[in-house]
């Protein structure tokens, strides 16, 4: 459970960095970030590559999940004129 917060934390900061914006918060970033990582695993196993690897791969996988989830969150609701 340490270990998500940990990679949710980073992933969800380097999300906001990335995008360019002032992030949903801390906790919302940790959420992001974690929920980023599980989509990033869907995503690279569907893509062929393993799900196993150090906290660096790890956080690699959950910022590209985290940088699709608000992609999608900023299409789906109408905001997409902002900078991403």
């Amino acid at each position: 459970m340490i270990w998500w917060i940990c990679v949710g934390l980073v992933a969800g900061w380097a999300t906001g960095k990335i995008l360019k914006g002032s992030g949903y918060g801390a906790l919302a970033d940790i959420v992001i970030g974690i929920l980023g990582a599980i989509v990033g695993g869907f995503v690279m196993r569907a893509i062929g590559f393993a799900g196993s690897g150090g906290f660096f791969y790890t956080v690699c996988v959950a910022v590209l999940g985290a940088v699709i989830l608000v992609y999608l969150e900023h299409y789906f609701s109408g905001n997409r004129g902002r900078s991403i």
